[in-house]
Parts: structure tokens; sequence; C-alpha cells
């Protein structure tokens, strides 16, 4: 994988461009994504934005959400979109599974393909161009620097800013985590110059909710949630009737991972939800437990130090007794979390 810099004169002059985003996305993908589409746009190119699934209700109120491309629903037009492409963006993952059911026609797409992510431990060797950097706070603060180091600061406008704000804000817990550098304030800073409302953004993003989700994480934390003190560990396993009773929908359960690291003396918090086709487990900690390493080893997935994703096939029971004896397994060989 190349520097992202040597893709630049490539960006001289019009190109067909498809920026895409993990799937499920949430306001870091969609708002680096829709970041870069403003701006592409702005550069003369012809640009779509594909997302490997659908989104959730609160992301569509961000410039541009209208014109995504949902590949699950609309297939047939999105391969025609991707197989025109010259040059395709990969924003905020870093493996091509992250796509979902894209991955198989993103291998065989002959095109340029660029990575924008800050995840560890990147699939470089598919990408002809890109950065990965995991001391970023969010892919949207990386996308600020793209277009600062392309000499096109000077076309950042309104809908560009919401956009990386709500990416940026988002990743970082609203400015508390560790990877708020100077940087991410300064780039802030200059975001704020384009006349955006902040307070609106934040609202938009997690004040903005049906009363079903309010009642349903106090069911999980309720009914669901096992906190396991000797490893400074929670747990909360959510079984699929739960989802249908409360009618729990696409970005319902964001954020819902953090709520245990809320108990005096937890450094480790799971969620396991019961998917369709799979479970899927979101993984958060403090400061010293690993969610990528742990995450890789027993769970198919990966992502941050302190906050990773991981998949099974395996029932929600299964999973968790798997859980516990991952977990057991683990820190019995890192030092004392």
């Amino acid at each position: 994988m190349k520097e992202i810099k040597e893709l630049f004169p490539f960006l001289a002059v019009p190109k067909k461009i498809v920026v895409t985003m993990h799937q499920k996305p949430d306001p870091d993908a969609m708002g680096s994504a829709l970041g870069l589409y403003h701006y592409l746009k702005l550069k003369g190119h012809d640009v779509k934005v594909i997302s490997p699934t659908n989104w959730a209700d609160f992301l569509k109120w961000m410039p541009g959400c209208e014109t995504v491309f949902d590949f699950e629903s609309q297939r047939s037009m999105c391969i025609e979109i991707m197989n025109q492409a010259e040059i395709f963006f990969c924003l905020d993952f870093n493996h091509f599974s992250r796509t979902r059911f894209m991955e198989s026609i993103l291998k065989d797409l002959s095109c340029i393909k660029v990575l924008i992510d800050h995840h560890r431990e990147p699939q470089t060797e598919v990408f002809d161009y890109g950065v990965s950097d995991i001391a970023k706070s969010s892919t949207a603060e990386m996308v600020y620097d793209f277009i600062v180091d392309n000499e096109g600061k000077s076309l950042i406008n309104k809908d560009i800013a919401e956009n990386l704000y709500a990416g940026v804000m988002s990743d970082t817990g609203s400015f508390r985590f560790s990877s708020t550098t100077a940087s991410v304030h300064l780039m802030v800073a200059e975001l704020k110059g384009f006349g955006f409302e902040h307070a609106k953004i934040h609202t938009a993003l997690f004040d903005n909710f049906m009363e079903n989700r309010l009642r349903f994480i106090g069911h999980v934390l309720s009914h669901r949630m096992e906190v396991l003190y000797e490893y400074n560990t929670a747990i909360i396993a959510i079984p699929k009737a739960d989802i249908l009773k409360y009618h729990i929908r696409t970005g319902d359960t964001e954020g819902l991972v953090n709520y245990p690291l809320s108990i005096k003396g937890i450094e480790m918090a799971a969620l396991l939800i019961d998917r369709d086709e799979e479970r899927k487990w979101s993984f958060r900690s403090k400061e010293t437990f690993d969610c990528n390493s742990f995450a890789r080893k027993y769970f198919q997935g990966g992502g941050h130090y302190n906050a990773a994703g991981g998949r099974s096939s395996d029932s929600v029971e299964e999973n968790v007794i798997q859980f516990k004896k991952a977990l057991k397994e683990f820190l019995s060989k890192q030092q004392p979390i």
C-alpha cells in the first residue's frame, strides 16, 4: 500500500469515485464518508456513496445522507456503480469482510482502492494507496487531514464541517476519550468557523430515539447484565426475543456496551446481541484490557485497543459460556487488569 499522498495527482482531473464504509455505519463511518463525498464533488469528481447495509435513523439528518445507496436493498444498482468506479475509497474499516456482502465484489474490482482508517492490523495488501493510523481519534479526523494535505481546506463548507464534526465527536465519546488530542480540538475549532450548531448535532445523534429504546435499555440492564467482579468485567447478553419485544431497530443498541463501564471497578464490558444470521459482539475497556487482541483471538473480530467487535454463529448461551472461558484464559496470560 503506497502513501495516500501519492494518490493526489490522480485527483487532479475528474474521476468516477465510490466511497464506502463498514456495515451498519456509525456516525464516524457515515460522517467521514459524507465529508469526503462533498469535498470530492466540489473538486469536480463524479462521486457515489454506498453503505453495505442500512443505517440508523439518527444519521439521516447528515448533509448528503439522502444520496447514499444501500447495497442490501439496491444491490444491482450498487454493483453497476462499483464496476464503473475508477477510484474506490474505503473508510473506517480495515478488512474487506467489514463490508459484508460487498466483500467478494470489492476483491474483484480492478480500480484503484484507497484506505483511510484508524483500526489495528489493516489488510494493507488489498489497497493501492492509503493511510492507517491507530493514534487518530476517528476516520473523520483523518478525512480532514486528507483534505488539508490535498490543499483543499479552502473548499471546506458547512456540509463538510457538520459531517466531520459528527464523526469526531461521536468517536471521541464527546471528546472525553484519550484519543482526543490537541489536533482534534484544533480541527473542531476550524470546523466551528463554518457556523454549524454543535448542540443540535449532539441532540440529533444522542437524544433522538423512541421511548421503546429507553425501556429496552432498562430491561437489559436489569435482566441481561451479569457482573463478573472477579474479572472486573460485565457482560450483557441480549436474546432475539428482547429485540422483537421492544421493536429494536438499527442503531437502537448504539452505546449500550458502555453502560457497565460506569460501575466502579469494572474495566471491561461486553455486549452480545442475537441477530438473525449470527451473534454480534461489542467489547469496550478502560485502560489495560486489549479488546482488539481478545476479539481477534476468540470471536473473529478486532478493532481498537479499548474498543472492538466480533461475531459468532453459536447460540447466545454457547457464546456466554465461551466468553467466560476465553476471559479467564486471556487474563491468565496478561497482567492483571
